[in-house]
């Protein structure tokens, strides 16, 4: 239901009596001439979430609003200063009045590509709503202008609502026809993937799940993932282009499949999973703890590290320990029998690659066909149960033209992803994949991806969101870093900083629920499974920045799992369910007397 407009956002027109009109000497407004001048704002008063608007960090609230029930809240942040924006469509030469109600500070509003003078305002300080109204001409030749507001680098959020564009309206012709042919493909658990004929005039497809609108895109194909299983689902397609969106397609349904019983090798981890890493080849000050010494509450043991030869070889080597370093290691053959020992008593043993000094970028296929060799061969001599990717630095970074982490184009990012499958292929449903990525890396996506719309920003931002979700079929377990980390804002657009049980409450949320990348409701990354999700923290404050004492893990697995303790941040659902937890590292947890693994014994007992 449309709601009833504001008087403000109405032609400023000065009602005059005809009379008046006469005694003055001006010409009376025809009724035409009145007409002509609508509202060309689409969603001014962002009711229908941000349709029509491109947001680099924006969503809606239902409080505080001018009118209605939503109004846009932006937070500037870094580089970014929130900008959103559309597009409209008007008539060269004419005059148009923009206007629209702001709280905040420093808030923006104004019009570029006028084809005369590009006009703005501000309002310093906006405590309460206040209005903000500019005038400008359109030029001779002037079809389109751009609107927008925006904040101000460093200064905190700002609202914005009842946006308007009073004028005559352009020529936007005819919203395109619908789209045929569409088709379902290939259908995972989780995902199912589509294909429609191209139509022309179109500049892009909207598509529907079961009459909800999950995403746009430009293309005549997508991939629609985080399904359930097992479930019956329609799809719809649309067409669009600046008049609009056309009708939309005949239906089709598809039903996802079940999900097999060793879905990405998870299927056999306990409930809930206890992850460390494994000094193997360097003590790192903690000690070397033999892999026969490692307790039976470590379900999951990765190997710490392999490493590449050279920074873009793809050539992967794991060299264990030296005896100068680490005077009690074991040797060869007593390590690969502790590894079959475990792996009998139900555990996952695997090889991490990267780590702090490990870069890896697989620039081209050759370094890509190289990683799969030389992964494939560790595996094989030690007899391992799969691979972590625990790539940090510079190893993924995404090129300024690479925008969509459904579609990526970045050469270290789609030959990682390829050379993954290709070990996944190659090893089959009992292949045990994960990931310890950083939180610059993934939640840092909420607010930035790449270099940004219009450049500058880091190109790492987010840069594992494409290898996760190209991956998400295939993953067993995602264990973010929640420690050496800065501050990272949460699906709340709060900031949450190291040290307590909200920073991994609120980063294992995102995870869980989803969120738009970049701040477009266009283009959200799926939630993954509770059964992919673990929490990563460091062991002991002698393993990394970030640790929590026992006591703030209790509370952030008590929030989580059972929504009890959650302090300040409001958790999107309770999951039970969620994996576990994994730390930095088994050596570390072992030089402080196992705080962590007690604690995590203790609490999933």
């Amino acid at each position: 239901m449309e709601r009833a407009r504001p008087l403000a956002r109405r032609p400023l027109v000065t009602l005059l009596t005809a009379a008046a009109l006469a005694a003055s000497g001006l010409t009376a407004l025809t009724s035409a001439a009145r007409a002509a001048d609508a509202d060309l704002a689409r969603n001014g008063g962002f009711e229908s979430a941000l349709d029509g608007w491109t947001c680099t960090a924006g969503t809606t609230v239902t409080s505080p609003v001018h009118s209605g029930t939503a109004a846009l809240k932006a937070a500037p942040a870094g580089a970014d200063n929130a900008r959103c924006a559309q597009t409209v469509s008007v008539k060269p030469d004419s005059q148009y009045t923009l206007s629209g109600y702001v709280q905040g500070t420093y808030v923006y509003l104004g019009a570029s590509g006028t084809g005369t003078t590009d006009v703005s305002t501000w309002a310093q300080s906006a405590p309460d709503w206040q209005q903000l109204t500019t005038t400008f001409r359109t030029g001779p030749s002037t079809t389109k202008v751009t609107i927008y507001t925006h904040g101000w680098y460093g200064t905190g959020a700002y609202h914005a609502d009842d946006v308007s564009l009073t004028g005559p309206g352009g020529e936007t012709g005819q919203p395109p026809a619908a789209p045929g042919g569409l088709k379902s493909g290939s259908v995972t658990s989780s995902s199912v993937a589509l294909s429609w004929s191209p139509v022309p005039g179109a500049t892009g497809y909207a598509v529907y799940r079961d009459g909800t609108k999950v995403g746009t895109l430009t293309g005549t194909s997508t991939t629609v993932t985080g399904l359930t299983p097992s479930t019956a689902y329609s799809f719809q397609v649309a067409a669009v282009n600046d008049a609009g969106e056309s009708a939309r397609s005949a239906t089709v349904t598809a039903t996802t499949a079940q999900r097999p019983d060793d879905g990405g090798g998870s299927s056999d981890l306990p409930a809930h999973a206890l992850v460390g890493y494994l000094h193997a080849s360097f003590a790192n000050g903690s000690g070397y703890t033999r892999m026969a010494d490692v307790p039976d509450s470590w379900d999951v043991i990765d190997l710490a590290f392999g490493e590449p030869t050279s920074v873009t070889s793809g050539d992967i080597r794991f060299e264990r320990c030296p005896v100068t370093e680490c005077p009690n290691v074991e040797s060869d053959a007593e390590f690969k029998a502790a590894i079959k020992a475990k792996q009998a008593a139900g555990k996952k043993v695997l090889i991490s690659i990267g780590g702090q000094n490990g870069q890896v970028q697989l620039t081209t296929a050759a370094a890509r066909d190289t990683f799969v060799s030389s992964v494939s061969a560790i595996i094989d001599e030690y007899g391992l149960d799969g691979l972590d990717i625990d790539f940090e630095g510079h190893s993924l970074s995404l090129n300024a033209d690479d925008t969509d982490f459904k579609n990526p184009k970045t050469p270290v990012v789609v030959n990682l992803i390829s050379a993954v499958k290709t070990l996944k292929a190659k090893y089959g449903d009992a292949f045990v994949l994960t990931m310890a990525p950083e939180t610059f890396f993934v939640q840092l996506g909420y607010q930035y991806y790449g270099t940004g719309k219009w450049g500058g920003q880091d190109p790492r931002a987010g840069a594992y969101l494409p290898v996760i979700h190209a991956l998400r079929d295939d993953l067993t377990l995602l264990h973010v870093q929640d420690y050496n980390s800065g501050s990272i804002m949460g699906l709340d657009n709060q900031y949450h900083s190291m040290g307590g049980a909200d920073f991994h409450i609120a980063m294992t949320d995102m995870l869980l629920t989803g969120f738009p990348v970049a701040g477009d409701a266009n283009n959200v990354f799926p939630p993954l499974r509770l059964d992919q999700v673990a929490i990563g923290m460091p062991a002991s404050t002698n393993a990394g920045n970030g640790h929590v004492s026992p006591a703030e893990v209790t509370k952030a697995l008590n929030c989580l799992t059972k929504k009890t303790d959650c302090g300040s941040y409001a958790t999107h659902g309770t999951w039970p369910a969620l994996r576990g937890l994994m730390t930095w590292s088994i050596n570390w947890d072992r030089f402080s007397n196992w705080e962590f693994q007690k604690n995590f014994d203790a609490y999933f007992g």
